[in-house]
């Protein structure tokens, strides 16, 4: 895989089971990769190693007054450069194409989960947490995959400097033999200290941006109650935490990064003082030192991957748990569907409530929770949080139909809608059937103001589609940005349209001509709107209220308002004592309407004696 073809068809299914098995799955993926790399990496350290050898032979051939051999030599120096040029560049590329693309398929990993859980990700795992791992925490995984191959044409390199060694020069290759695998391994009881120092780091640090991010998303309520100092104050608290976290955590890095200079250099001292010891006796020549010297200095060089590649681990493997975490949820139902993917028509039902949305008609539902409410919308759009019967539509259950189909049926707007950033015309360009235009949508959603305000704001858009909406629509209103979420929902026209809350921020006049706009442009359309609010209520052809998981009452607003207490209660927010004097009152009339009727029936009877007499 070249970064050019990127993304992948098919990133292929996780092993999710554990952050270990996570970098394994990865890595076997990436075998064609890694092995370019890996023979790049030889080429480059290998070349590397042998120059301490071309440089001891030029040294003896000086000795020896051979210009042949040196001439050789020279020959060998510069092939030897060239073979590091070449490595160096080509393992560079390798490096870096398997880092991009270990990172794009652990995005595209993330980002299929993500669309195929739907709302369901926020719900068990915070989206703090999911960004975390979509950016920075990619980037780790994508080092240590990359770093392996390098680590590994370094340890293979290291190894045969070795042999090399014990043949060229046996009394001082036994010294290099046996003293570069304590060098190596010498930091390994350093790292799990190291390790959770650094994941201690990375979790004051994730609490911190968390603190960020609240406070900034709640900025305006903070200024409002005069909260600012506040939270200020709670960030500069944890901020230095993270920063005595770093510095604890830099002083280990520190030490392991000494050590890896430290202990090459006595290793060098010791061949060194070694090799003058045999060279006075005679047993090695000055070339034959010289060339010793030389390579053990030069396998610094790919030791520094031993260090490297122990980082790469430590740092990535909290990142792979938890990217792990996040691949390994599942839907409470299947996402391949059994049927074919032609987008049913007809009734929604659910069973597990008993709830029926007539096709073609307004259905209001009403719930006293609601956490409930929002729950159950999720399960009417095929997103339920756990196992149960499938809800039907035309008789067909959701679970069975490929997951796009499904959502192409049934779309769900929850009750906090999410506006991305961008010009309000990119942001209704949705999927959607053509018949309901963005004009229709936003008429409908009574936008006028909102499109008012968006060109009073805007100094470089002449047209209020083209001006910008900020972030999450920071910019804007709760009621103002219900209305716009509203009318990307219309826009797509689904088959049906499910509704949670869409005009809780809104004024009752807007909300009266939002429920005539949407009755009408959804006229012939399955909609269901979860609300209590009586002017909604009022306009609906079908009121369903759902009381503990299943629905106790059907019918229409004014009916229901006069027969159900508990409709009443939600509804006009009746407390338990009121609903009481209101039963007492109903009990009471009720008494007096009987009284009149049993009078009434006594004087048509004395009437009727008076006749016949």
């Amino acid at each position: 895989m070249q970064i050019q073809d990127l993304p992948y068809p098919d990133p292929g299914v996780p092993d999710a089971r554990s952050g270990p098995r996570f970098l394994w799955w990865l890595g076997r993926n990436q075998l064609g990769g890694q092995f370019k790399a890996l023979a790049w990496g030889l080429l480059h350290f290998v070349a590397v190693s042998a120059l301490p050898f071309c440089v001891g032979l030029a040294v003896q051939a000086v000795v020896d007054r051979s210009g042949t051999r040196l001439a050789l030599t020279g020959g060998l120096l510069a092939l030897a450069a060239f073979c590091i040029a070449l490595g160096d560049t080509f393992l560079h590329r390798t490096a870096v194409t398997n880092w991009i693309t270990a990172a794009a398929r652990v995005q595209q990993l993330l980002a299929r989960k993500a669309a195929q859980l739907g709302s369901a990700l926020t719900r068990r795992v915070a989206a703090g947490e999911v960004v975390a791992v979509s950016t920075g925490d990619v980037e780790k995984i994508g080092w240590f995959v990359e770093a392996v191959s390098r680590f590994l044409a370094a340890a293979l390199t290291a190894l045969l400097v070795c042999v090399a060694l014990l043949v060229y020069q046996p009394a001082l290759g036994v010294v290099v033999a046996v003293g570069l695998p304590l060098v190596a391994l010498a930091v390994l009881p350093l790292l799990p200290k190291a390790t959770r120092r650094a994941d201690l780091q990375r979790e004051k640090a994730g609490r911190a941006t968390e603190l960020a991010s609240d406070t900034v998303a709640g900025l305006r309520v903070l200024r409002g109650i005069g909260g600012e100092e506040l939270f200020l104050d709670r960030y500069r608290s944890a901020s230095q935490e993270v920063r005595r976290a770093a510095v604890r955590s830099a002083r280990m890095w520190s030490l392991i990064s000494a050590m890896q200079v430290l202990l090459p250099g006595l290793l060098m001292i010791v061949v060194v003082w070694y090799g003058v010891h045999l060279a006075r006796e005679g047993r090695i020549t000055v070339g034959e030192l010289v060339t010793v010297y030389s390579s053990v200095m030069v396998l610094n060089y790919p030791l520094q991957h031993f260090h490297e590649i122990a980082m790469a681990y430590s740092f990535s493997r909290p990142s792979a748990k938890r990217a792990a975490r996040v691949l390994s949820l599942e839907r409470a139902t299947d996402i391949e569907g059994v049927r074919e993917a032609d987008v049913p028509s007809g009734d929604l039902y659910d069973p597990a409530t008993g709830l029926l949305a007539p096709a073609g008609r307004l259905t209001a539902v009403v719930c006293g929770d609601p956490d409930a409410a929002g729950l159950l919308a999720e399960r009417l759009g095929g997103h339920p949080a756990e196992q149960g019967t499938s809800v039907r539509l035309g008789g067909v259950p959701l679970d069975e139909l490929p997951l796009d189909t499904a959502r192409t049926a049934v779309l769900v707007q929850d009750k906090d809608p999410v506006l991305l950033s961008g010009s309000l015309r990119e942001l209704l360009d949705v999927p959607s059937s053509g018949a309901v235009t963005a004009e229709d949508a936003l008429a409908a959603a009574q936008c006028g103001d909102v499109l008012e305000a968006l060109a009073q704001g805007s100094l470089d858009a002449e047209d209020p589609m083209d001006t910008r909406i900020t972030e999450r629509g920071r910019s804007l209103s709760g009621g103002q940005r219900q209305r716009l979420a509203l009318a990307r929902s219309l826009i797509t026209d689904p088959e049906v349209l499910v509704l949670d809350e869409p005009t809780s921020a809104v004024d009752s006049h807007t909300e009266a001509r939002i429920a005539e706009g949407v009755r009408g442009l959804r006229r012939g359309r399955t909609t269901v709107v979860f609300t209590s609010s009586p002017l909604l209520l009022d306009r609906a052809d079908r009121v369903v209220l759902v009381h503990e998981g299943e629905v106790t009452a059907v019918g229409v607003h004014r009916e229901l308002v006069r027969t159900d207490p508990r409709y009443r209660a939600v509804v006009t927010r009746e407390t338990e004592e009121e609903s009481a004097m209101s039963a007492v009152l109903e009990e009471d009339v009720l008494e007096n309407v009987l009284e009149e009727d049993e009078a009434l029936a006594e004087l048509q009877e004395l009437e009727e004696i008076e006749e016949s007499a």
